[in-house]
């Protein structure tokens, strides 16, 4: 029998996260093989995946972060089944060394970023691998990036919200970006401007205005012009530019960012927010 020295074990330890016993199980069954210790605590994440496929993961942290010069930002959730697990600090380093590999290649899509090479396997690998070892389900859920003259992100203490914003200008004062941020973050709007509203909410929205004003016993002849009325305000109150300002609510989003340059407005932004 090969003999396992507390370094070998130590050594798997870093890079699997596999718990210590389960490091030093792998190396004897291994023969004390390294990369085949790997492969079994590999296996043993993709058999225990397999028994908790049918389980719900609805936990977990959602972390959004920016590149250096501040062009490209991420947001991503790891999705855990406990938020016991979701506090756990490998689950935490896992889920920022995935997203800081997202900031460095930059995917588009939440499947290309799960495809993404990581430490000898694939990134939607290493999650299963970690399933071995937890003994929880986990999963990427959500992943989207903005690209803009300078991005913002936002995460809300407890690390079950976030937000990621674009803007048309950089240089301005930090704090003008996270109070966007944060503003997103509280008010959670649908969309930029009332022109990034889709057809499909607004025909909702008109909709549920004259069901509203049919319920309130108005004219049928005036439930169309209720219903636009009913409209303008959600506008108002749930398109980011449109919206009262939190920490002013003497003027819009819109006004806020002009007084601070003219030229100043959002491009996109991105939000999600996990059981709260």
């Amino acid at each position: 029998m090969a003999v396992i020295s507390a370094a070998d074990v130590a050594r798997l330890r870093r890079v699997t996260l596999a718990g210590m016993m389960d490091c030093k199980k792998a190396l004897e069954e291994a023969e004390g093989n390294f990369e085949k210790a790997i492969e079994i605590i590999r296996k043993k994440g993709q058999a225990v995946a397999n028994k908790r496929a049918d389980r719900d993961a609805t936990e977990g942290v959602v972390l959004s972060k920016v590149v250096a010069d501040g062009k490209f930002g991420a947001v991503m959730v790891l999705n855990s089944e406990t938020d016991f697990v979701a506090k756990n600090a490998d689950f935490l380093a896992l889920a920022n060394k995935i997203i800081d590999l997202a900031l460095a290649q930059k995917p588009s899509t939440l499947e290309e970023l799960k495809a993404l090479p990581m430490e000898g396997g694939t990134v939607e690998g290493k999650v299963v691998e970690y399933i071995g070892i937890i003994g929880e389900k986990l999963d990427i859920s959500y992943y989207e990036k903005v690209e803009a003259a300078h991005v913002q992100a936002y995460i809300h203490p407890g690390s079950k919200l976030a937000t990621l914003v674009g803007f048309t200008k950089d240089g301005i004062d930090v704090q003008v970006y996270k109070d966007i941020a944060m503003q997103i973050a509280a008010m959670n709007p649908v969309a930029v401007d009332k022109d990034f509203v889709t057809d499909a909410v607004i025909a909702q929205e008109l909709e549920i205005g004259k069901e509203q004003a049919r319920r309130e016993g108005k004219p049928e002849e005036m439930l169309d012009k209720i219903a636009q009325g009913k409209l303008a305000k959600f506008f108002k109150e749930s398109t980011l530019l449109n919206q009262d300002f939190v920490k002013d609510n003497k003027m819009t989003i819109r006004q806020y960012l002009q007084s601070v340059n003219k030229e100043l407005t959002v491009t996109e932004f991105k939000r999600y927010s996990l059981n709260i």
